[in-house]
């Protein structure tokens, strides 16, 4: 894999298109900056979390075209792409004919049907779905309150529950009061008070079966027969519709049509490395864990290279998890690259202590053994701080969590339970204090560290805390702070202020200098506040020397004979 610097942004990050992104990369400033670009899911046909919920893998028109990403690879930059795994949109066109056709749809087993999943493993409910029995769910993981089930209403009138591990939300149509005279044999008026209660009452959450009761209850309609109340409710129910991403059942044929598909338009743009996002989710089984189930996640995985082989794709799995856990050395051993969301953590943790010994650990386990990493400041999700249970004490952790939240970051946790998953929203540069030092240090300790470096359009930039955008997204709108789209204006604008300028110096350092491959020899050592990096390459070194307490540094390139210091800070 080429281990230069990496982009990653949203298609609309930098400028409103990817034509503005093609703009920024010809500038004199970023010009052989970076060897690979990161562009995130909304490059696709999407709807919900920022693209990670695909509608189909067809380019969003808003932002791309074939020739956007075709003038990206003249520039001699890779491009690395999202495959989402576990789901897909409700509003695919696999889960739009189930909505339809129901158990006539040649997509019914394309996603999971919750009771046929765990039939003989618990007890039906009234609500019209099986409850497992405890122990069955005292292995699941699930990322919001209750069970992950979506109530789809078939057209013969059943509901019939999908697994749903992510985002859902239903909601019901703007009603007049002619339709509902037609649909429920109402004089006008009474149609008229029952459109404006379902329409002050959808919006709120509120189901139309509970505002028809209360309209009932208070006679605000007069009259109404049991029939004309069923046959508002029905239609209501009818034309109900959803937003969400539906849990994709593996052990159908048609969803391995789907991933061939995929693969394949991905490899039409010219994807060399691929992110496999939400991977350990997909594979499933009565009695198993719904979160990395072992060994069936590494068949996945296995089953996925082998269709991505062919046209010489990279994968990288994204996976969350404990250092203690050592995931990271098993998607290793398997052969794949591995995300280092230890290292995000690690360098604040070294900048605020001013001592290098945790981090130097780290860089020198992945050279040990020989673990290969795209690794990270900042990302369009929070900083990953639980990672770091194994490596750093608990009360570490907490102080970091606690710096962080001190200057404006968010902490995401798991519906309450914090002990499970946590994250910490803010951008990079406001988590070290919007301190510039720290930021250039921080920088260079990543194009230093083992593996592939990848960079945060806005950490590039030094974007600050955006609370108005956190403000505007509403509840679950946290990880908007650090999302900030830049206009063509402030990218020039940008460009000209010394800590873009020196952070674009040293990432061109990195993508140039021949110290730095995959075959290097690597060297790490610390003592108190002072840590060292050495890459040597082909009788080619670069070195780094630093002071975590004052963010001072220096960094030293030889080529055989010749030796000169490329940049100080300090």
């Amino acid at each position: 894999m080429n281990i230069g610097p990496m982009l990653n942004l949203y298609p609309d990050s930098l400028g409103g298109t990817l034509d503005d992104v093609v703009d920024f990369l010809k500038t004199e400033e970023a010009e052989g900056a970076f060897s690979s670009c990161y562009i995130l899911p909304s490059l696709y046909h999407t709807d919900l979390d920022r693209g990670f919920s695909v509608i189909d893998y067809s380019l969003n028109k808003m932002y791309a075209s074939g020739e956007t990403l075709e003038a990206i690879k003249k520039l001699g930059i890779e491009l690395k792409l999202d495959f989402i795994l576990n789901h897909a949109s409700v509003l695919s066109k696999q889960f739009q004919d189930i909505i339809a056709k129901g158990e006539e749809s040649e997509y019914k087993d394309f996603f999971i049907n919750w009771n046929e999943f765990w039939k003989d493993c618990g007890e039906m409910t009234e609500q019209g779905y099986i409850l497992p029995e405890e122990k069955y769910l005292k292995k699941m993981f699930f990322r919001k309150p209750g069970l992950p089930i979506l109530m789809v209403r078939f057209p013969d009138g059943r509901e019939i529950p999908y697994w749903n591990t992510f985002y859902q939300e239903v909601n019901y149509p703007e009603v007049n009061a002619p339709e509902l005279m037609k649909a429920a044999d109402l004089q006008y008026m009474q149609a008229e008070i029952i459109v404006q209660e379902l329409s002050m009452g959808c919006p709120e959450g509120k189901k139309p079966a509970d505002i028809l009761q209360k309209i009932v209850l208070e006679r605000k309609a007069g009259r109404l027969t049991k029939e004309q109340v069923t046959m508002v409710w029905n239609y209501m129910e009818q034309h109900r519709y959803y937003l969400g991403q539906m849990d994709l059942n593996i052990q159908s044929p048609k969803v391995w049509e789907y991933y061939h598909e995929v693969v394949k338009t991905l490899a039409g743009y010219g994807a060399k490395i691929v992110r496999l996002d939400a991977f350990a989710y997909a594979p499933k089984t009565p009695g198993e864990r719904n979160f990395l189930n072992q060994p069936d996640t590494w068949k996945l995985l296995d089953k996925i290279k082998q269709i991505a082989e062919p046209y010489g794709m990279e994968l990288l799995p994204e996976i969350h998890e404990c250092y203690s856990e050592k995931i990271y050395e098993k998607i290793s051993e398997q052969g794949y690259v591995t995300y280092d969301f230890f290292l995000p953590g690690l360098i604040i943790d070294a900048l605020e202590s001013g001592n290098g010994e945790h981090l130097a650990g780290w860089a020198q386990e992945l050279i040990d053994k020989n673990i290969r990493t795209v690794n990270m400041l900042g990302c369009h999700d929070g900083i990953p701080l639980l990672d770091l249970k194994g490596i750093l004490a608990e009360d570490r952790i907490q102080k970091l969590i606690d710096i962080i939240v001190s200057r404006g970051g968010y902490v995401k946790d798991l519906h309450g339970q914090k002990n499970i998953y946590y994250q910490v929203n803010a951008t990079y540069f406001s988590a070290l204090g919007e301190d510039e030092r720290k930021m250039l240090l921080a920088r260079a300790l990543q194009i230093f560290m083992p593996g592939k470096p990848q960079i945060w359009y806005l950490d590039l930039f030094a974007g600050k805390n955006d609370y108005e955008a956190v403000k505007l997204a509403g509840p679950g709108g946290h990880k908007e702070i650090n999302r900030t789209n830049l206009t063509t204006a402030q990218v020039c604008s940008g460009l000209s202020k010394p800590i873009v300028k020196q952070q674009l110096e040293l990432l061109r350092f990195r993508n140039s200098c021949l110290a730095f491959s995959e075959e290097s020899r690597i060297k790490v050592s610390s003592e108190g506040s002072r840590i060292c990096f050495v890459w040597e390459h082909q009788g080619c070194t670069a070195q780094l020397k630093a002071n975590l307490q004052d963010c001072s540094y220096v960094i030293e390139f030889c080529d055989r004979d010749r030796k000169r210091t490329l940049i100080t800070e300090g």
